[in-house]
């Protein structure tokens, strides 16, 4: 099968979730067999080494869009002047890569067209009804911004809630320019405002075992550890609440407890989390798996945003202790008391915590039920394999 695929990001290094979630499906589909013509945007210049990670997986071809600064100031100012458009799709579109796409699409004859993120759909509007197309929503963009009004500044709360309603709308009216859709979670899901949500096909996440392995045990150097992309804001709520309303009452039953916060790209505000007692803020990892392989608990203290927390399955496949709150565990629908710890409010992830870091055969109970769990439910071939048989389903 020709598949064109369309992605608002390069899809290496897998240091961002719409990226890790791109590779590994590119990397199935392509041993699969299927012809693969990919079309990536870039806010930056991709590495040579980044592009000879993922040019193998694209017989079809490998095209790479780089949006200007001036573009994407002009795709802002754009989509503020236009009723309904978001301003995570004016971010994203710029008439040069709409002629791209239009000549793919010519050139390239594709079976099906794989489109990554609503951010990217617009592109695919001219097209609606003329070619077979599917929309990966991943998560909700909608929500993950409305959750965001709580804990945002007051100056920054119009701005969002505008962008919410905007997003909300164009999630569902983008629905009908695609024969197929998946999503993440169900959770997920139910949060799509267009009346036949339930037919859109929840492809989860899946974690490379042999990679994400646990290791021998070693001197442990942090406490906790929280990690992911330190620049995208759910993450840096959730850094924040740990290190200044979680970390303290932990350290008042243990003193002395260290937190690391690992991931690329770490905003101000986590940066500034290092002159906290206790508090290392590491940046960007060449391997990742060392700052699991340090810690004797993770957390994810997620309180807003969308989507299923790959952070947490890689955590649960090295066979760290796990701790996190209701939104992200109603994603990964892990067992609470048996497969993770699940709680919400500084208090009661603070007893979550102490009680793992007190009880060590406890712990060590609850790490290997995560890991068997995650083994036994995410898988890359098995998710992948759903959203080939949308594409096939569709020739």
């Amino acid at each position: 099968m020709r598949l064109l695929v369309l992605l608002s990001r390069f899809p290496y290094p897998l240091d961002k979730g719409d990226k890790l979630r791109a590779f590994h499906q590119l990397r199935y589909l392509a041993a699969q067999g299927h012809t693969i013509c990919l079309l990536a945007l870039s806010d930056e210049v991709v590495p040579a080494a980044a592009l000879a990670a993922v040019r193998p997986l694209c017989r079809g071809g490998l095209q790479v869009h780089r949006l200007g600064r001036l573009a994407r100031g002009q795709g802002l100012a754009q989509a503020l002047a236009t009723a309904g458009r978001p301003l995570q799709v004016g971010y994203f579109y710029e008439a040069g890569a709409q002629r791209l796409v239009d000549k793919l699409l010519a050139d390239f004859r594709p079976d099906h067209v794989y489109c990554q993120l609503i951010r990217m759909a617009e592109y695919l509007r001219p097209h609606a009804g003329r070619v077979a197309m599917t929309l990966d929503y991943m998560d909700v963009f909608s929500a993950g911004v409305a959750r965001r009004l709580a804990t945002a500044p007051a100056w920054q709360r119009p701005t969002l809630a505008l962008e919410a309603r905007r997003l909300a709308a164009y999630e569902a009216e983008a629905f009908g320019w695609f024969r197929h859709h998946t999503i993440i979670s169900d959770q997920d899901r139910q949060l799509i405002r267009h009346p036949q949500h339930q037919q859109i096909t929840v492809v989860p996440n899946g974690i490379a075992l042999d990679y994400f392995q646990p290791r021998p045990p070693a001197a442990k150097t942090h406490d906790l550890l929280f990690c992911g992309n330190m620049g995208y804001y759910p993450n840096v709520d959730a850094a924040c609440f740990l290190a200044d309303d979680i970390l303290p009452l932990v350290q008042q039953r243990h003193p002395g407890a260290r937190l690391l916060v690992a991931g690329t790209t770490p905003a101000p505000r986590v940066q500034a989390l290092a002159r906290r007692p206790g508090v290392e803020v590491s940046g960007w990892l060449p391997d990742i798996r060392t700052a699991y392989a340090q810690a004797r608990v993770f957390v994810a203290p997620m309180r807003v945003g969308t989507g299923l927390q790959n952070k947490l399955l890689e955590a649960m496949a090295m066979q760290l202790p796990c701790v996190t709150t209701p939104l992200a565990n109603n994603a990964l629908r892990g067992e609470p008391g048996r497969q993770l710890l699940v709680a919400e409010g500084a208090p009661a992830l603070a007893d979550a915590l102490s009680s793992l870091l007190a009880d060590e055969p406890a712990a060590a109970r609850l790490a290997a039920a995560g890991r068997t769990f995650v083994a036994e439910t995410y898988d890359w071939a098995a998710a992948t394999r759903q959203l080939e048989n949308l594409f096939r389903d569709t020739c």
